[in-house]
């Protein structure tokens, strides 16, 4: 059966995306129970595998990368290995950040950030343009980010 949050796990959620870094105690008082209580529920919704862990936010443009591009592969899919050898390929590119795979015309999305455009130069010809069974491939680079939300409609 579907885990169903109830509107107190909800609260609780709601609360945790607002502020992540908010300790247990302040957690529980934000969302109106005990910290018993709190410790309960988190436990079960990670148990549920609502809650996956926590993870450290690094902004890599704080680092110095300011080049972000966006890649879409298509594949020669008349070799069986193609997706195989594909994904192990790029997996090995220390820029990329993302990848997805899609149904569809497009086959991989991955997203590379670059210190600045030389960089982003050496990445595309020494590493991307390198990968096996590409037989398509657009570049996107990106200009600005809108909105970027980790908020649910909980």
């Amino acid at each position: 059966m579907k885990f169903m949050p109830d509107s107190t796990d909800r609260r609780i959620l709601r609360q945790l995306l607002a502020d992540p870094s908010a300790s247990n105690a302040q957690l529980a008082e934000r969302a109106g129970v005990t910290s018993a209580s709190l410790w309960r529920r988190l436990e079960r919704l990670r148990e549920e595998g609502v809650l996956g862990g926590v993870q450290a936010r690094i902004d890599w443009r704080a680092l110095g990368w300011e080049v972000e591009v966006s890649l879409r592969f298509t594949l020669d899919k008349t070799d069986p290995r193609a997706f195989d050898d594909f994904l192990a390929a790029l997996r090995e590119v220390p820029e990329v950040t993302e990848i997805q795979s899609f149904l569809g015309s497009v086959d991989w999305r991955a997203t590379v950030i670059a210190r600045d455009m030389a960089h982003w130069q050496q990445v595309y010809r020494d590493r991307i343009l390198t990968l096996p069974h590409i037989s398509e491939l657009d570049a996107l680079m990106l200009v600005s980010t809108i909105k970027v939300s980790e908020e649910l409609p909980l």
